[in-house]
């Protein structure tokens, strides 16, 4: 970062995550440009990393206000008690012989025609690119009766970290033959499979220390990602203990009653003795602030480079744009953030970008030996990511040789990712 910007707050170095993406060639002595990327998740740390390794010349600046991340996946076992906390949480000091820098402090303001980002504590970053990666906010307008207060009575636990532990603690004090219940939102939503895997590891937990207990999921939804999957390991290790009521049959939730831990939907009403309300979303607020995002609450792009199509010389990847049909998760997200790294780089050299190819990889675990996935490769086609073909999904009538094995390629995948990543 040049002379004229000012940071003010807690500042260390950082980089971010390796590429399974080829990065274009360039000569290094070209790029002193400054690049801010806004946001240190799965997205936001690939990109500011293979910013860096692929021109170490280059200034790039990631903004997190957070010295430690906690992943999404994999928190779904936390809530099950099948791994503490610890496991899903990461530092950034690793990536700091990258040299990238990090600025410990919120975003709270974008000017695009100053091309500066305005910090909480009054400094400002200036910047030739900005990328953002905010991942979500939660829409607590959208359900009645839930709001963030509510949250500490009926957790979200949308966002790793504090609202994963209580839920679990919920869990573990509840008795043995109660309700729990899940509401689940319509898409677009992060990772649209993980309410699934969640109500399935709670069963799992309820089937070992509480078989009298039931889970309840009611859905915005009357069909969702791998449904057929999921339903036939619920029959094969639960039994009935996992019910769902789909959009149809009354299962989108209109209100809620923390007071009470009810839930209510068009057709009835339930009482929890622990209730997982997952509340509708949208992108981060600063992209909202920034002006990227449109009524859907989300930031439309353009495929081959992410950047916004609503505001100039800023990108947007991750959760927070409009993907097309690129799923919201940490694969695609990472893969996003290392193809925005190439064209961000393309195009400050004047260099025509090259079309994106993105290959995303979602594991849902049902209990801790069964596990299935679906692979897509995604490119730009008529101004939309579009899957193509090469995909793949575990097949139905699969042995439970190859459920255990997924199983254990889920977990080396998250242990990828996050090396991958964070380092």
């Amino acid at each position: 970062m040049d002379t004229s910007t000012t940071r003010r707050g807690a500042v260390f170095g950082i980089a971010a995550s390796a590429a399974s993406l080829a990065l274009p060639s360039i000569c290094r002595a070209q790029v002193s440009a400054r690049v801010t990327v806004i946001g240190g998740g799965f997205a936001g740390a690939a990109c500011a990393r293979a910013l860096k390794r692929t021109d170490p010349k280059l200034q790039v600046t990631l903004v997190e206000p957070n010295r430690i991340y906690t992943a999404c996946p994999f928190s779904n076992e936390v809530i099950a008690g099948l791994r503490g906390i610890e496991a899903q949480q990461f530092t950034y000091d690793a990536i700091a012989v990258n040299g990238v820098s990090i600025v410990a402090a919120e975003a709270t303001r974008i000017d695009p025609q100053a091309h500066r980002v305005t910090l909480a504590d009054g400094g400002t970053l200036d910047y030739d690119r900005l990328v953002l990666a905010p991942g979500i906010d939660l829409r607590f307008d959208a359900l009645e009766g839930y709001d963030e207060a509510a949250s500490t009575r009926m957790p979200h636990a949308w966002k790793a970290g504090a609202q994963t532990s209580l839920l679990r603690r919920q869990l573990e004090a509840m008795d043995d033959g109660g309700l729990v219940v899940l509401a689940v939102p319509a898409n677009p939503s992060r990772c649209p499979p993980a309410p699934y895997e969640r109500a399935s590891l709670i069963a799992h937990y309820l089937k070992t220390n509480k078989p009298r207990s039931k889970v309840l999921i009611l859905d915005a939804k009357d069909s969702f990602s791998q449904q057929r999957l999921f339903e036939d390991a619920w029959k094969e290790l639960y039994g009935g203990m996992i019910e769902r009521v789909g959009l149809s049959q009354g299962g989108r939730v209109t209100s809620v009653r923390p007071a009470t831990n009810t839930i209510v939907t068009e057709f009835g009403e339930y009482t929890a003795q622990v209730a997982n309300v997952i509340p509708p979303q949208k992108a981060g607020s600063i992209a909202a602030l920034a002006g990227a995002a449109d009524r859907t609450g989300w930031c439309p792009i353009d495929p081959m480079t992410f950047a916004s199509k609503l505001v100039p010389d800023i990108h947007v990847i991750g959760d927070a744009c409009l993907g097309g049909a690129i799923p919201k998760s940490a694969s695609a997200a990472s893969a996003q953030g290392k193809a925005c790294a190439a064209a961000v780089i393309s195009l400050l050299l004047d260099k025509a970008p090259e079309a994106p190819k993105l290959t995303g990889v979602c594991y849902s675990t049902v209990a801790p030996d069964y596990a299935f996935s679906l692979a897509g490769i995604y490119q730009p086609k008529d101004d939309i990511f579009m899957e193509v073909e090469g995909g793949t999904t575990s097949p139905v009538d699969a042995p439970r040789s190859l459920r255990t094995r997924e199983a254990g390629d889920a977990q080396k995948w998250f242990q990828a990712i996050r090396r991958d990543v964070f380092g």
